[in-house]
């Protein structure tokens, strides 16, 4: 476990032929992520990685994985892969979200890729899983806190950390309500986000309510023209 506020959460979805890394984080996490991965398949079996956004705590380690299998899909937005081949590689598959927002697996199931400008990044998305009722939401209800937990216990406490992330990192009010406008009244069991713990199917609802009324980023610097 990497001790920093600064957590970073990967998750894997594994449906049939196809091995999903969501947000499979930075170089220095790598080599801990690849041995995780060998507890449930061959890491050269891995099909695709999906990028929320170009940070290096998201997207650094691709070039790992590319070099592990050269076949590998990246799935993300136009605006992020632009600026991918900044890692040092240019040569690999990419699917864009923007003109192909659903991936459908091998059982059928589907992941639907829904865009979130400016929260943080103006390339920034999350991954719906259609199947499952689960939102992987990059840094969107992300939390910082040194005593993390895998699940939210406490929501109140919980907001104080989404808080330290979110009002400084994202841009505005405008810009959480149109994500929440996207999620179109979406079933969510479960979010889950890059940074922090869990939103289990309890706090969904208060998750939701906490973005819409969200004041950041420039809300709060330029709080006089509001």
């Amino acid at each position: 476990m990497v001790e920093t506020a600064f957590r970073c959460n990967s998750y894997l979805i594994r449906d049939g032929r196809e091995a999903l890394i969501v947000d499979p984080g930075s170089r220095h996490t790598s080599q801990q992520l690849q041995q995780r991965v060998a507890q449930i398949l061959p890491p050269e079996e891995i099909t695709g990685l999906i990028l929320c956004h170009q940070d290096p705590d998201v997207a650094a380690s691709m070039v790992d994985w590319l070099q592990i299998n050269p076949q590998i899909r990246i799935i993300t937005s136009p605006r992020t892969h632009v600026l991918l081949p900044h890692y040092g590689i240019t040569d690999y598959d990419y699917h864009d979200i923007a003109e192909n927002p659903l991936l459908r697996l091998p059982s059928g199931a589907e992941l639907e890729f829904i865009e979130a400008p400016f929260l943080h990044s103006p390339g920034a998305f999350a991954t719906y899983d259609r199947g499952a009722n689960v939102l992987f939401s990059g840094d969107i209800w992300a939390a910082l806190d040194m005593d993390w937990r895998l699940i939210v216990r406490d929501m109140a406490s919980h907001m104080v950390n989404m808080d330290l992330f979110h009002l400084d990192y994202m841009a505005s009010n405008v810009a959480a309500r149109g994500f929440i406008k996207r999620l179109g009244g979406k079933t969510i069991d479960a979010i889950m986000p890059q940074h922090g713990s869990i939103i289990d199917q309890n706090n969904v609802p208060a998750a939701l309510d906490y973005l819409e009324n969200l004041q950041c980023g420039t809300d709060l610097i330029y709080a006089e023209l509001t």
